[in-house]
């Protein structure tokens, strides 16, 4: 049983993989973006996220070693991930969470919920004090909480908290972090979530 009665709730409203992008792209036809924010900015975004999680959806590949240890995982597990479709950290990340759950063999059970639709989750694992997401909440069988892990990888947090410190614009950040993510093809963020389990 789930202690955690925000994480209850969340999950009776969670997508799978396949079905959070079914929602982006239906909201997308709508023009609408996940959230309540639906400008041409966050639209530009969610276009950009799509494709980003196509090209991950393709190209991310695990080394064997990941493989191994993922399809030998004894105990099952579920992944709660909070995200949104307009997030460009999410349109990295979720895609390579995918991927590790699958090559589980049933033993990771991803499931993603809406950022906005569920604040409640989110201000229980708030980052820095921040609604940063994507956010990854392992839990057992059992409903006992495993861990977390996110917003973003390790060296892509360096370069958000070295431009924050260096006042640089939130574009220019973003900028920096889109080009980590596509030098890093995903590794940092399996090598990470991996060493979890």
């Amino acid at each position: 049983m789930i202690k955690n009665q925000n994480i209850e709730a969340a999950l009776k409203k969670s997508y799978n993989y396949i079905e959070y992008r079914q929602l982006i792209a239906a909201l997308r036809a709508q023009n609408k973006a996940t959230g309540d924010n639906h400008s041409d900015a966050y639209l530009n975004y969610t276009d950009l996220n799509i494709g980003r999680m196509d090209k991950w959806d393709k190209r991310f590949l695990l080394s064997e070693e990941q493989k191994a240890k993922l399809e030998n995982l004894e105990t099952k597990e579920t992944w709660l991930v909070i995200t949104e479709g307009w997030c460009g950290d999410a349109a990295h990340v979720v895609p390579v969470l995918a991927k590790l759950a699958a090559a589980s063999r049933g033993m990771i059970d991803l499931r993603l919920v809406l950022r906005d639709e569920n604040l409640p989750l989110m201000d229980d694992y708030l980052t820095n004090g921040g609604r940063s997401i994507p956010k990854l909440i392992r839990f057992n069988e059992e409903g006992e909480e495993l861990g977390t892990w996110g917003p973003r990888p390790k060296d892509a947090q360096q370069i958000m908290e070295e431009g924050k410190a260096a006042s640089k614009e939130k574009a220019e950040i973003n900028i920096d972090l889109q080009k980590w993510y596509a030098r890093d093809r995903g590794a940092q963020i399996a090598e990470e979530v991996i060493d979890l389990v």
